[in-house]
């Protein structure tokens, strides 16, 4: 795996630094509904010997939470509480100086996260969080991200639902087509889950923050290297029948063609001509217009203050559906990709997308960065550049599913 374009190396002192910390994981926002989630999973997957804590602003919340997690798992038991606010810088960098990995469940991230971003920048403290926020990450990169190569800190967004799937199911569908070719890659989304409280909030705040969300693009624009003797383009997708995959595919107004994007930017693997392009997939075409409207309304209550601030009242961050929805819950992400005369499709699945399965890629990407063996890269990277094979492999291994459904 190869990296270019401002995600090198860093100078390798922050990863000294970091070798001697008191922690290797610290989960921020633990007592949140994922945070809860991604610390039961940590809890029963963290490898013998891992160091980790659970960190936030109440700590009568957070013992709590350790006598929960102790039940099942009696080692947690004495596992550490730190202390950290958002309101607090200083209670954020202490945090990140003591952890080789910080991840992050407190969003929306405009509001809650830029702190700890440049917390975990500063000290070369790896970084991953949730967001599906894209003002949030293109501001992040122009502040931050050559700081962060400087200290050799990885800040990896968009670790859930948004955007893992897509990203590193893009790249599972990459590697099965020839190399050194112009590829032409689409994803098409299926679910019958309902959205996260963080999820709808972050969308609300976008659909309000248009003219400031394009106006950090442009700037992240003028700051990013150009890429030299290779195209990588997400571009705008339009609504149409898509007889590949028998559905109608409506263009998803989400971050994941951007972080597919910049992997593959950065990533000579996606050849010298890369295109994606990100759809819902719906059965038929009433629910295709349905869809539309929705999104076309809520885009347009949201411009409005009071009527904003009454639907962020409904589903606020941190709220959940119950286990028993979440059981029943599902999402399928099909790719269709093609180069070199030849196309293949393939399909990454996995249970409820919001809650359960995005607690899982969190853990998994946290301890993926503290555990494995992987890429000298730093700066904002994206979990195909900074994570790759090894996140591919650990998801997997923990029950979501990368597969080649054909080739032709």
């Amino acid at each position: 795996m190869t990296s270019q374009n401002g995600n090198g190396n860093g100078n390798g002192n922050g990863k000294k630094r970091a070798a001697d910390r008191t922690y290797d994981i610290v989960l921020f926002g633990a007592t949140g509904f994922v945070g809860v989630l991604t610390a039961q999973y940590l809890a029963a997957h963290a490898p013998e010997g891992l160091r980790w804590a659970i960190a936030g602003r109440d700590t009568g919340k957070l013992e709590r939470l350790r006598e929960k997690l102790a039940a099942d798992h009696p080692a947690c038991a004495e596992l550490p509480l730190v202390s950290a606010d958002v309101a607090d810088p200083k209670s954020l960098r202490e945090m990140a100086g003591h952890a080789r990995v910080v991840a992050t469940t407190v969003g929306p991230y405009l509001t809650y996260g830029q702190e700890l971003v440049a917390a975990c920048a500063e000290a070369g403290t790896d970084y991953v969080d949730l967001t599906g926020e894209p003002e949030f990450v293109d501001l992040m990169y122009v502040r931050h991200d050559a700081t962060a190569r400087e200290t050799g800190a990885r800040l990896v967004h968009s670790c859930g639902f948004d955007s893992i799937p897509h990203d590193l199911g893009a790249y599972f569908t990459v590697r099965q087509l020839p190399e050194g070719v112009p590829l032409r890659v689409d994803g098409f989304v299926r679910t019958n889950a309902t959205f996260s409280g963080g999820t709808f909030a972050s969308a609300l705040n976008q659909f309000a923050r248009g003219p400031q969300m394009m106006a950090a693009a442009r700037d992240r624009r003028r700051h990013e290297p150009r890429v030299v003797g290779r195209k990588a383009y997400a571009p705008p997708a339009a609504p149409r029948y898509a007889g590949e995959v028998g559905a109608w595919a409506l263009p998803l107004p989400t971050i994941d063609p951007q972080v597919v994007q910049r992997s593959a930017r950065a990533l000579d693997r996606y050849g010298p001509d890369f295109r994606y392009r990100h759809y819902a997939a719906v059965k038929t075409l009433p629910f295709a217009v349905g869809g539309a409207t929705a999104v076309g309304g809520l885009a347009a209550v949201a411009q409005v203050p009071p009527a904003r601030r009454w639907l962020s009242s409904r589903l606020k961050p941190g709220d959940g559906p119950s286990e028993q929805r979440r059981a029943r819950s599902w999402f399928s992400v099909r790719f269709v990709g093609e180069g070199g005369g030849k196309r293949v499709f393939t399909e990454v699945s996995g249970g409820d997308p919001g809650y359960d399965e995005t607690a899982k890629m969190l853990g998994e990407a946290a301890l993926c960065l503290a555990v494995d063996d992987l890429p000298p890269v730093a700066g904002q990277v994206t979990s195909a550049v900074a994570m790759g094979d090894a996140l591919t492999a650990r998801l997997q291994a923990a029950g979501i599913r990368f597969r080649v459904a054909a080739e032709r």
